[in-house]
């Protein structure tokens, strides 16, 4: 896990030097353990790689980058899990090594099949360059899912990247336009990363599962490839015991690979299912002691000890746990310090817990993390699937179906109670969709909305890949890599290897919510693994906190007097109207805990971005002029 940037294009000016070394110090904490430069030129240009590395295998010196041989340049940021596969596959073939990182596989590797082929066989995460000196090419390429980022942009002759935005806009030295478009997504659809672009306009991201080329003669116009896609047929498959060894194998073995590390390695509990599996998993195919980590509350309605202490005691290991209670009083400030590491507006407090239980792990010596996310998308484990589904079954003439479904989910108990109309308006066709839509100020006049709902006709699967693929995992994947790496932490994620999405993603819908539950075919799967209470727990939560409640009472103060003050941001540059935001939040402040008409994002959302415009107010076009 590691940070890269470099710029390829005509020679720089002088003053180039001095923003590099600030660039480079911006995401030091990306990479403290060395920090290595390279460049070269070439005939009306120079190539610069940078990277900080944070060491996971082979320690040593001999994993430091970029990491060179007769053809080019390597600058990677990542892990390939199955690098000792590929190792043995190229040694079989004639090659020889070096080191013992999965660095010089990844080099290796695409000698011998090309920067797309290699992508292809990797199972990881990575998004990495690759100078071709002999063709005088530059590749970017990042992993199926995103897990790594990699920014670009072109700049007055030459193209610079970075794993973070904070480096990229150091390295061009100017100020920047706020995105309207991705600022109204957030801002009105709790959405974000949902494309290319980002909050600042003139940056992109290099898409997941791609390669892109880079010529120097035409830096505006790359080539770009697709190597691997989203299953998109439906497999018919019944839940019996061969579909049921083949998901927990598959699990198992993704599970195994993340394992590989030579620092210690701890799991993130939540007492859920998805993270108690991970956990089980890990300690069954471990030979170290994997550390579990936990964040706890004093509240009933959102705090989960007594499922976490359940499934500690069933693996018999001690939980490091965080009182996120006692983080109320620093919990602006530590929002503030954290979205200038996560490069853009927080979608919640519980990022900000994320941030917590890394500076444990860091305090503790626990370098690699494993995570559950993406096993929601996967599996159909938030509650908006089931309302798709029961509306997809409807229309399309099912309603037979449709209502055994619900009929299932009711008498089970589960899911129906959590349901709340604040939450779920932003699914719902038309004016419905737009109830709050108010507070949006001039700059978002141009907004174009996001079709957040189900089509009709369509297979549930589908609706999964959006969240896969642009509503629901990049978001949370880009917070659990900020929030991991402020702290120099690497986070694993099992649920996105893919070989298990291209098993479970095009499961028939049945195998997901069937009888009242959902994940139905992986909570059988796991039955052997795990305590029953947690196999078949009923309610969702997951690494949550009292948000609520903390901005109705401990937060409602300083939100009035300063983060909505009439001179805010927000207000300045036109993103938000002053006054409807007001009336939102005195209807907020007055209404009971889950039963008013304005969810708690609406609050949070209008804080976040006022909280990155301030951070980020030095690269900034002042208001007016965007």
């Amino acid at each position: 896990m590691c940070g890269v940037l470099g710029r390829l294009g005509v020679p720089p000016n002088g003053s180039f030097n001095g923003r590099w070394e600030e660039a480079c110090i911006r995401q030091g904490h990306r990479g403290p353990d060395s920090r290595g430069e390279w460049r070269d030129e070439f005939v009306g240009g120079e190539i610069r790689l940078g990277h900080q590395r944070l060491a996971i295998l082979d320690l040593s010196e001999a994993g430091h980058q970029p990491m060179t041989d007769e053809v080019g340049a390597l600058c990677y940021n990542g892990e390939i899990y199955n690098y000792l596969e590929l190792r043995s596959e190229l040694e079989r073939e004639g090659d020889s090594f070096k080191t013992e990182t999965d660095t010089e596989v990844v080099l290796r590797c695409i000698r011998r099949w090309g920067v797309e082929g290699a992508c292809g066989r990797f199972n990881g995460m990575w998004a990495f360059a690759w100078w071709d000196s002999g063709e005088e090419r530059l590749w970017l390429a990042r992993d199926r899912f995103g897990e790594k980022p990699l920014y670009w942009e072109v700049h007055e002759g030459a193209l610079f990247f970075a794993s973070e935005l904070k480096s990229l806009i150091a390295m061009t030295g100017r100020r920047y336009c706020v995105n309207a478009q991705v600022a109204g997504e957030f801002l009105l659809q709790n959405q974000a990363n949902t494309s290319e672009a980002v909050f600042l306009e003139g940056v992109a991201r290099v898409p997941p599962a791609s390669v892109m080329c880079f010529r120097p003669e035409k830096l505006d116009s790359p080539e770009r490839q697709v190597y691997w896609s989203l299953p998109d047929k439906p497999a018919d498959r019944e839940v019996d015991d061969s579909l049921l060894e083949e998901v927990r194998e598959t699990f198992s073995d993704s599970v195994r690979l993340r394992l590989r590390s030579d620092v210690p390695v701890g799991v993130l509990l939540s007492g859920g299912l998805d993270s108690s599996a991970i956990a089980a998993m890990a300690a069954d195919g471990h030979s170290k002691p994997v550390t579990l980590f936990s964040g706890v509350s004093d509240d009933r309605k959102t705090d989960e000890s007594g499922f976490i202490l359940k499934m500690a005691r069933h693996l018999g290991r001690e939980v490091v746990t965080i009182d996120l209670d006692g983080q109320v009083g620093g919990l602006l400030g530590k929002l503030e310090e954290l979205t200038w590491q996560a490069d853009r507006p927080l979608g919640d407090f519980s990022n900000v817990a994320h941030g917590l239980l890394m500076e444990a792990a860091k305090e503790r010596g626990i370098t690699v993390m494993l995570t559950g996310q993406g096993a929601d998308e996967l599996l159909c484990g938030y509650r908006k699937y089931l309302g798709f589904q029961l509306q997809l079954l409807w229309g399309a003439g099912r309603r037979w179906q449709a209502l055994r479904l619900l009929g299932g989910f009711i008498k089970n108990r589960s899911m129906v109670n959590q349901f709340t109309w604040a939450e779920a308006k932003r699914y719902l066709p038309g004016r419905s969709a737009r109830a709050g839509w108010d507070i949006a100020g001039p700059a978002l006049d141009q907004f174009k909305p996001l079709e957040l709902g189900v089509k009709n006709g369509e297979l549930l699967m589908a609706r999964q890949s959006r969240d896969l693929r642009r509503f629901s995992l990049p978001a949370i994947l880009h917070t659990e890599d900020r929030m991991s790496m402020a702290a120099s932490r690497e986070m694993r994620v099992p649920f996105l290897d893919h070989r298990l999405v291209e098993l479970l993603l095009p499961l028939p819908a049945e195998a997901k919510l069937h009888r009242g539950w959902t994940k139905y075919v992986f909570r059988r799967a796991m039955e052997a693994n795990l305590p029953p209470e947690i196999t078949w727990r009923r309610d969702k939560l997951g690494f949550t906190n009292p948000q609520e409640t903390w901005l109705q009472q401990p937060l409602r103060k300083p939100l009035e007097e300063d983060y909505f003050a009439p001179d805010s941001l927000i207000f300045k540059h036109g993103l938000i109207e002053e006054e409807p935001l007001r009336e939102r939040c005195r209807e907020f402040f007055g209404q009971k805990r889950g039963r008013g008409r304005v969810w708690w994002r609406e609050i949070f959302a209008p804080l976040a971005l006022e909280v990155w415009l301030r951070k980020f107010e030095q690269h900034l076009e002042a208001p007016g002029l965007n």
